[in-house]
């Protein structure tokens, strides 16, 4: 059966918008908030299409509540709108069972959003691109390709001329949908050595290198998925940054041809705007009239 994209953005969208940070807020209960800040989200249309979906596999509501373990009251109060105090985890289980894919979008104050995380790229990039250049490995930044019908950027190409060896460096602030990235850096590292032909770079091994911010976040979302990254990725490490500094000695212990996947953290600090200091964890504090 065909999957059903229902995007939360534009008519069945949820906005999210600066605002203080108030003592009630928590960041573990993720609850729908119908604070009124921003658009409102349409949540009789989200119920429509929920009843629309299930209609359409012939289920009854206590049919979908099974499957989404939850009550058929739940049900019955997402269909008719009713769902704005519910947690969002409710909502995500009764959108998977119908074969929905939701998508909360942040916005704030237009391309300010954007160009706050690409700082974090951008500073996760450069400290890698030191790394390389420290251990005498040449470098190319968002380096394009379009070959064949395949178009796209690699964030850092990295050749170490002594050993012949291409890294292809998929960086990531914030580790995303995990299916999409691992199959997006198999393609660039099955493309690498063309792409790097290109500029005289002739491999004949690769290295094919995931980047990941090193923080609790990141940690957590790839433990949550422990046996995938395990599976896609199973240099880690100590013997990770092994390939990066002394390749040399790598190939010598291991010797062949086959590709190396390896899964590297690597500290950053970006700053935030033009006046505040460097960013890393942040801990909020409340005010002491807000403590009072």
């Amino acid at each position: 059966m065909p999957r059903i994209r229902s995007r939360w953005p534009a008519d069945v969208g949820a906005r999210a918008v600066s605002r203080p940070i108030r003592r009630a807020d928590s960041i573990d209960d993720r609850r729908i908030s119908a604070a009124p800040y921003g658009a409102p989200m349409n949540t009789v249309r989200v119920g429509r299409v929920f009843r629309a979906l299930r209609r359409r596999r012939g289920w009854r509501q206590v049919d979908l509540a099974l499957r989404a373990r939850v009550s058929a009251s739940t049900i019955s109060r997402i269909e008719a709108g009713d769902f704005m105090a519910m947690p969002l985890e409710v909502i995500e289980r009764v959108a998977s069972a119908l074969g929905v894919t939701l998508e909360l979008v942040a916005r704030w104050q237009g391309e300010a959003l954007d160009r706050l995380l690409d700082e974090a790229h951008a500073s996760l990039v450069d400290a890698l691109v030191r790394e390389y250049k420290r251990h005498d490995w040449e470098v190319a930044v968002e380096v394009s390709f379009a070959i064949g019908g395949e178009r796209g950027s690699i964030d850092v190409l990295a050749f170490n001329l002594a050993t012949r060896l291409l890294a292809v460096n998929e960086v990531k602030s914030v580790v995303p949908d995990v299916q999409a990235m691992i199959h997006g850096l198999d393609r660039k590292a099955r493309l690498g050595p063309r792409v790097a032909a290109e500029r005289g770079w002739h491999a004949d091994r690769v290295l094919r290198m995931l980047v990941v911010a090193d923080d609790r976040t990141s940690r957590r979302r790839i433990e949550r998925h422990a046996a995938v990254f395990d599976a896609a990725f199973p240099v880690r490490g100590h013997a990770a940054r092994a390939w990066l500094r002394d390749p040399t000695a790598r190939i010598a212990a291991e010797g062949g041809h086959a590709p190396v996947s390896a899964l590297l953290f690597l500290p950053s600090v970006h700053r935030v705007d033009a006046g505040s200091g460097p960013s890393g964890r942040h801990r909020i504090r409340r005010s002491a009239a807000g403590r009072s």
